[in-house]
């Protein structure tokens, strides 16, 4: 059996040619191709990427999300870790999304594996995913009206007296 092999440069050409302007921008740091996409085409890259079979991305290893409280019109952004096996090749694809409207297109129908993945970024970060089968609260009280990891909230109460920052490193 051969093995398939795929450099950063050749998957990265295959989709510049497949997607054209839905490949918004490229890095590689630690030579970990990094793409972002547009988040109106990530179902049709992923898909791609999984079925194409001269790449053959096989495998989500991860989905999260990330707040940027402070970059606007692109505050939040959905994070794809996509694995090909036999090639033991890694690509990252990140879609931003405005915090106005953090919505984007699930992927469960591409990956089962996103079905958690996607109700933990949405528990945590309040990204939702569209064509979700059952996006609800995964691991925090239903009750909850906010999402804990959002860079919204202060680390420290402000107001206390008992807290001297001298043993803290301040």
């Amino acid at each position: 059996m051969s093995r398939l092999t795929l450099t950063n440069e050749g998957v990265l050409e295959t989709l510049k040619n497949q997607f054209g302007e839905a490949i918004i921008s490229s890095e590689t740091p630690y030579d970990l191709l990094t793409v972002e996409i547009d988040p109106a085409k990530n179902t049709e890259i992923i898909k791609f990427l999984k079925e194409e079979k001269s790449l053959d991305i096989s495998f989500l290893t991860l989905l999260g999300g990330v707040h940027y409280p402070n970059d606007a019109n692109r505050e939040f952004c959905v994070v794809y870790h996509l694995h090909a096996l036999v090639a033991n090749f890694r690509i990252r694809l990140k879609a931003y999304l405005p915090a106005s409207n953090p919505t984007i297109d699930s992927i469960v129908s591409i990956y089962d594996g996103a079905n958690w993945q996607e109700r933990e970024t949405f528990d945590f970060f309040g990204i939702e995913f569209k064509n979700h089968p059952n996006l609800v609260r995964i691991l925090n009280e239903d009750s909850m009206d906010y999402f804990p990891m959002r860079k919204e909230y202060h680390l420290e109460d402000a107001t206390r007296e008992d807290k001297d920052d001298r043993f803290f490193g301040r």
